[in-house]
């Protein structure tokens, strides 16, 4: 072993300095390392700031488009209130509605799009009497009133004249063109309107119209208005409302007509972003708390689908968070490798500037100069870079100064670490084992604590729901790095087994490959650690993005067990061999799905009640057939499929809060006739009824009573389809209700009150990746599995450039002793195929357990409705991050090799050059 002996540089040297040039000469001499460092500093610069940026403007669309299509029940605040005993508005109704919209808690008066003013006969509390149209052949007709401002505005008169209501007078009333048509309605008809017990208003129709905007949100909390309800069934009554002037309404109240009044406030969705979802939901929820007026009540589900968006929101932040703190730790670790490099190669520059009498200062001031014109500025580009991506600020700016700091520094630090001590004689530092200082298994050590008493803190804790939670985005880094300590720590001891084994076999190949290896060169130490966190970050993204897409799976299987879902209100029992005769439909089955009927202990009517449960009642042969033709794996228990027609109660499967209800048999309402069943089966959640569902039975049909004049109609179908045509299918469903509801009414019916819909279980499942946050939940998953990957890749080439020059020094001594060309590419394949295939499977071990460990706190389920988020593992993802590594490292050989062999074609120019 060769000593090293060290000298102390003189302070003072006789004779003329040689000039080293400015730093922008130096710059330009050693400008590879340099770049490679502002390069690092660039994208770390670009992910503080622009990930942010971009993460809010895709937040802000999914919040946009999760509250555009909300109900008016969601999504306005209305306040509502009943007349008094004579109709008159309440005490403080005047002027109400400016009132009460500059009494709204902040934020919301800005975000007040628009408002109405109103009063409503709910057609359900009153009777309607007249010899035209249905009410002249014996028909029901609810006929609700209506009034709110904007109506006239809203309206194109087709016939007649605007109702102008005078006191004494009858009530003047406008109707929509298909409520006349429906009705029979015209101008001068009269009709009668009475509560119950009291005697009837006069009504007197005077106008017809047309809406201008049938879509108006002006319409939503009376679309009979615009629309009329016709019959399904026998019995069931028309539906309409009818438009008057407040002088019409109060004139009702006044004659004993209920009425409501309501002050309606439509919130702007382009007015909350994502960042004020917190104040708007408190402002809402306070709204909605307030006693506006004397018996008044708020209604409004704004804030709790900005509390569940918000939920998600920050689930997806934190997620983020994770992938960004693996990355920025990996960027960093790149960050100080590139440094040391640098410093590597000017390490003879320096020296000679040490022996000839420059301080330690002065090295770190040489240094500082150059690094200072490229450094700082590529940080700044890299900032507005982040610029041009779409989005609010994030208020991460603070990060760039430190940054700047880093990469500016990092050159300086480790030359003057560097240059301490002057070496005159070179050493072999790969000869040496690496025996680590007291204060370096300290800091390992504490590391290793601290990452496992934070994951133990961090599963008893959960989530902060209070926004991005530092804690959890360490967590997973922490672990990372600890891993990678531990197994760079033990990794030289099977290492070195092996060589011991090879020093015995016949050849040297293997024994010089792993030997320096197996000694633990701390030049590669640091590479490798970089390569674990990079590689875990980049598998975890991929594990929890296979993770969410496996429960949005079973999700879709469990919402639409078939090819295709189609629902509507009631068909004809041979709508199904219909449909079945359609081309591209392989099997059919029918269903039937009712929501919130009545339960009773027997079927006598006056029965016990057992509280009310979603009724499913389905053909369990033939919706298995469907299910398995459709290549949907759901279990339709065996007590259903094998149920057939008898005396006694049939076999259901119920849920759990069912069971503890239902002792024995019981009876479930399906189309008004109860139906005796016993529970065969209890099942959490069950193919086809919508998840979440807490209290459902399902019954099988085949097994049911049939009654000739009361079948059981389905409104449902499943469908096993290949290459169907939608519309066909839509036709085909919708003649099916049309011909139901026709025999219903005894006359023709044109088209079906309620038009059937299909879908699909592939729309249903893509419709899951556009809901919500999902967006951003798509951002983190590609940012940490590209940019893990990527960053996995420049750990690889940093760990084969890291000891490039020594390897080439031994590789030329070698070759003095015979080594091929040949026998130098398998020895650099021995000594690092281990130590960066170790750590590659180490860092995917780590990425594929993170999931697991961290469990609930990561808050998937947010993600997959209904559905346990679990834990997934698809091992092509995480074979295609290590691929990608195997092929890094063997770019990484190949640059070396050619590098190698130009440094000896060189060395052999040189050598003939001196000989001549």
């Amino acid at each position: 072993m060769t000593t090293t002996v060290t000298a102390r540089p003189t302070r003072h040297t006789t004779g003329r300095r040689r000039r080293t040039g400015g730093p922008g000469a130096r710059l330009r001499t050693f400008v590879g390392p340099a770049v490679l460092l502002a390069l690092l500093g660039l994208v770390a610069a670009a992910l503080v700031t622009g990930a942010p940026r971009l993460t809010n403007d895709l937040a802000d669309r999914s919040l946009h488009a999760d509250l555009a299509p909300l109900p008016h029940q969601v999504r306005d605040l209305t306040i509502e209130v009943r007349g008094g005993a004579d109709g008159a508005a309440p005490a403080g109704a005047a002027g109400a509605l400016d009132r009460f919209h500059a009494a709204l808690p902040p934020p919301l008066p800005d975000l007040v799009d628009q408002r109405w003013q109103a009063g409503t006969v709910a057609d359900d509390e009153v009777i309607t009497s007249g010899d035209v149209g249905p009410l002249g052949e014996g028909g029901t007709v609810r006929l609700g009133l209506h009034t709110q401002t904007g109506l006239a505005e809203a309206t194109r008169l087709t016939a007649g004249t605007w109702p102008d209501s005078s006191p004494g007078q009858p009530v003047q009333v406008a109707v929509s063109q298909a409520v006349a048509d429906t009705l029979a309605l015209r101008p001068g008809v009269r009709l009668g309107l009475a509560a119950p017990g009291r005697s009837p208003v006069a009504l007197l129709v005077t106008g017809v119209f047309q809406p201008v905007r049938p879509a108006d949100p002006l319409w939503a909390p009376t679309p009979q208005a615009v629309e009329p309800l016709l019959p399904v069934n026998d019995g069931d009554p028309f539906v309409a409302v009818a438009v008057t002037d407040p002088a019409g309404l109060a004139a009702a109240g006044r004659a004993g007509l209920p009425v409501t009044h309501s002050w309606r406030y439509r919130f702007d969705h382009h007015r909350v972003d994502s960042s004020t979802i917190e104040p708007v939901a408190a402002a809402v929820g306070a709204a909605r708390r307030t006693q506006w007026l004397p018996g008044a009540t708020a209604q409004t589900s704004l804030d709790t689908q900005l509390v569940r968006f918000g939920d998600q929101l920050t689930s997806v932040r934190n997620l983020l968070a994770v992938v960004q703190a693996g990355l920025l730790a990996s960027l960093l670790g790149l960050i100080l490798l590139a440094a040391r490099v640098a410093v590597q190669t000017r390490r003879a520059e320096l020296t000679l500037l040490r022996s000839r009498g420059a301080s330690l200062p002065a090295i770190g001031r040489h240094t500082l100069a150059e690094a200072a014109l490229l450094q700082p500025a590529a940080v700044a580009a890299g900032a507005l870079l982040a610029l041009l991506t779409p989005g609010r600020d994030g208020g991460t700016w603070w990060a760039l100064p430190l940054i700047a700091a880093v990469t500016t520094a990092a050159v300086p630090a480790f030359a003057v670490a560097g240059q301490r001590h002057v070496a005159v004689v070179a050493g072999r530092p790969d000869l040496t084992r690496a025996r680590p200082s007291a204060r370096r298994l300290t800091v390992e050590v504490t590391v290793l604590l601290v990452a496992v008493l934070g994951l133990v803190l961090l599963r008893r804790r959960g989530l902060d729901p209070g926004g991005v939670d530092g804690y959890l985005a360490a967590v997973p880094v922490l672990l990372a790095v600890a891993v990678a300590l531990l197994t760079l720590r033990a990794l030289p001891w099977p290492l070195r087994l092996l060589d011991r084994t090879a020093a015995r076999a016949r050849g040297a190949l293997l024994f010089l490959g792993v030997a320096r290896a197996g000694r633990g060169a701390p030049v590669t130490t640091a590479p490798l650690a970089v390569l674990v966190v990079a590689v875990s970050t980049g598998v975890f993204g991929a594990v929890v993005t296979d993770t969410v897409a496996r429960a949005r799976d079973t999700a879709a299987d469990l919402s639409v067990p078939a090819d295709a879902w189609l629902t509507g209100y009631a068909f004809t029992p041979d709508t199904a061999d219909r449909l079945a005769g359609l081309p591209g439909v392989r099997a059919v089955a029918p269903v039937r799905i009712d929501s919130n009927r009545p339960l009773r202990s027997g079927t006598d009517p006056q029965a016990r009640t057992l509280g009310t449960a979603r009724i499913m009642v389905v053909d369990a042969p033939a919706f298995a057939r469907v299910a398995a033709a459709s290549g949907v794996d759901v279990d339709v228990p065996e007590a259903l499929r094998a149920a057939v027609r008898g005396d006694g109660p049939v076999p259901a499967v119920v849920s759990p809060s069912v069971a503890e209800t239902v002792t024995g048999s019981a009876a479930a309402d399906v189309q008004s006739r109860l139906y005796p069943f016993r529970v065969a089966g209890v099942v959490d959640v069950f193919p086809g009824v919508d998840l979440g569902t807490d209290r459902f039975v399902v019954l099988p049909w085949q097994a049911l009573t049939e009654y000739a004049h009361t079948p059981v109609i389905p409104n449902r179908y499943l469908l096993a389809t290949d290459d169907h045509d939608p519309a066909a299918v839509r036709a085909t469903a919708d003649d099916g209700q049309r011909r139901w509801q026709s025999a219903v009414l005894g006359s023709e019916v044109d088209v079906p009150e309620v038009p059937a819909e299909l879908l699909t279980r592939r729309a249903y499942r893509d419709g899951l990746d556009r809901t919500g946050a999902n967006d951003v939940l798509t951002l983190a998953f590609t940012v940490g599995a590209v940019g893990g990957s990527a960053l996995a890749v420049l750990a690889v080439g940093f760990a084969v450039l890291a000891d490039s020059r020594a390897r080439a020094r031994m590789l030329s001594r070698l070759r003095t002793l015979g080594f091929s060309e040949g026998q130098g590419r398998w020895l650099l394949v021995c000594e690092l195929v281990p130590l960066v295939g170790v750590a590659a499977l180490v860092g995917a071990a780590v990425g594929v357990a993170l999931p697991g460990l961290l469990g609930p706190t990561l808050g998937l389920s947010a993600f997959t409705p209904g559905v346990s988020a679990g834990w997934h593992l698809d091992p092509l993802v995480v074979g295609a991050v290590l691929g990608l590594v195997a092929v890094g490292l063997a770019a990484g050989l190949g640059v070396e090799i050619l590098v190698n062999r130009r440094t000896r074609t060189a060395d052999a120019l040189r050598r003939g050059e001196e000989n001549e």
